[in-house]
């Protein structure tokens, strides 16, 4: 396909064409995982938005064009608090919330980064780091710990697009006597006792969380590369602080040319987050949802705008990925995807204009013949839909239902019950409990009707 790709920039905050550095090396940073904790529904976002642009970049430059590096955080002060309230082994810890993060990438159908490095394997760079910002005067030693001078790098807020005190005082900046200024962030801190620690010149400790990204994405793609992405949480302060100090130890005027930012998954329109008590682990859905459709959910609003998450959504993805098997046939090889079809997703990752291309395509696959089916096949697997057989897919329907049918129609009278006695709480209780395991249930004309989910 000639067509260019488009990519909303944040640093310029507008729609850009992506012109890469060099054509046949094309690097793209993500911000991956910090592993305290199982991976929720707003982590899988950025999962399969920047496993998308991915796919596109391959197959507008070559698959072997692109080196796509997603990062571990396996040291921060979050992990070494979640192993305290759990009692374990930081080590432990890590090595299981890693493998399930990994579980998670695959139910998601999420393809593997071209390099997936941990933080603890390259602490020796970091440190390399922060010895020369402190040589060239952008960063400073106090009582043990390593503070980057915000005032000392001119261009600091130009990502996030405001004014340093305005960055200041809309954010919650670490207060510490060691600080010359107030916005000053850690580059090193030291360890207590039971905290891990690596040698270093100003002591054992280890390093602050946003240098691990700048350290290894210049081992990786090198001082000056061409798309850095992850969720809008991560501009300020992350990624607005790995510019500040990746520029000035790397002596460059660009860091990445490209910043893309997907945006946060709500419930009821509040943003999904610990404090609201509404955070959905992927792991909890394996049970009773495809993770296909979990994907085609994740992409169903482009990624520039909120995602709200709620139980139609999903029986709606699951409703089309159902109705686009009846035209399911296997596939030795893709067959060419037509270039229109193509350009939403090299329109800044249209996903919802490609479904709705989609939906066009299985209208003709429907009253067409089997070149047409492998044609709206071919797209779909393109984007990580329709990538089981059509018997794996009935199969996981048959598995997901965790009750039997008597079970069912047991607890349809309760809820019948319940609700004539206008006991509307122990009414929606059993609703719920129904809909867990895989149960759909729908009250119509005075009568309630159920299906497999």
């Amino acid at each position: 396909m000639n067509k260019d790709i488009f990519l909303t920039n944040n640093l310029s905050n507008k729609k850009e064409k992506f012109v890469p550095i060099n054509k046949n090396k094309i690097g793209m940073y993500v911000c991956g995982p910090t592993v305290y904790d199982d991976p929720h529904i707003g982590n899988a976002r950025p999962l399969v938005i920047f496993d998308i642009l991915f796919k596109v970049l391959k197959c507008k430059y070559g698959k072997s064009s692109v080196n796509y590096v997603r990062n571990i955080t396996d040291v921060d002060d979050k992990i070494i608090k979640s192993a305290e309230e759990k009692k374990i082994l930081i080590s432990n810890l890590t090595k299981k919330i890693i493998k399930s993060f990994n579980e998670d990438c695959k139910f998601l159908n999420c393809e593997t980064p071209s390099a997936q490095p941990r933080a603890t394997d390259h602490i020796d760079l970091m440190i390399k780091m922060i010895s020369k910002l402190i040589t060239k005067g952008f960063a400073y030693e106090s009582n043990s710990h390593v503070y980057f001078q915000v005032n000392k790098f001119k261009d600091y807020g130009k990502l996030s697009n405001k004014k340093l005190e305005d960055l200041i005082a809309g954010s919650r900046v670490e207060v510490s006597e060691n600080k010359r200024n107030p916005e000053d962030f850690v580059l090193w801190k030291p360890s207590t006792k039971n905290e891990p620690f690596w040698n270093s010149p100003w002591g054992k400790g280890r390093p602050g969380w946003h240098l691990e990204c700048s350290a290894m994405s210049r081992f990786f793609l090198g001082k000056h590369f061409d798309i850095h992405g992850g969720g809008i949480d991560l501009l300020f302060p992350h990624h607005e602080n790995e510019i500040a100090q990746s520029r000035c130890a790397n002596d460059t005027e660009v860091f990445a040319n490209y910043w893309v930012h997907n945006a946060f998954i709500t419930m009821s329109n509040e943003k999904m987050a610990k404090s609201q008590g509404n955070i959905l682990k992927i792991k909890d859905f394996k049970d009773k949802i495809n993770g296909q459709t979990l994907r085609l959910a994740l992409m169903s609003a482009h990624y520039k705008q909120p995602l709200d998450w709620n139980d139609k959504l999903l029986n709606d993805c699951k409703n089309t990925i159902e109705k686009w098997y009846t035209v399911y046939l296997p596939l030795k090889t893709s067959s060419k995807i037509p270039d229109d079809i193509l350009l939403p997703l090299y329109d800044d990752l249209n996903t919802p204009g490609f479904i709705a291309n989609l939906h066009k395509l299985f209208d003709r696959a429907i009253n067409g013949n089997d070149n047409d089916k492998k044609i709206f096949l071919s797209a779909c697997n393109f984007i990580g839909i329709l990538s089981e057989t059509k018997q794996e897919w009935l199969d996981f329907k048959k598995k997901k239902s965790l009750i039997s049918e008597k079970d069912i129609l047991k607890k349809i009278e309760l809820r019948n019950k319940a609700r004539k006695s206008k006991d509307y709480k122990e009414a929606d209780k059993i609703r719920d409990e129904l809909f867990n395991k895989g149960v759909l249930i729908e009250d119509k004309d005075g009568k309630t009707s159920w299906k497999i989910k």
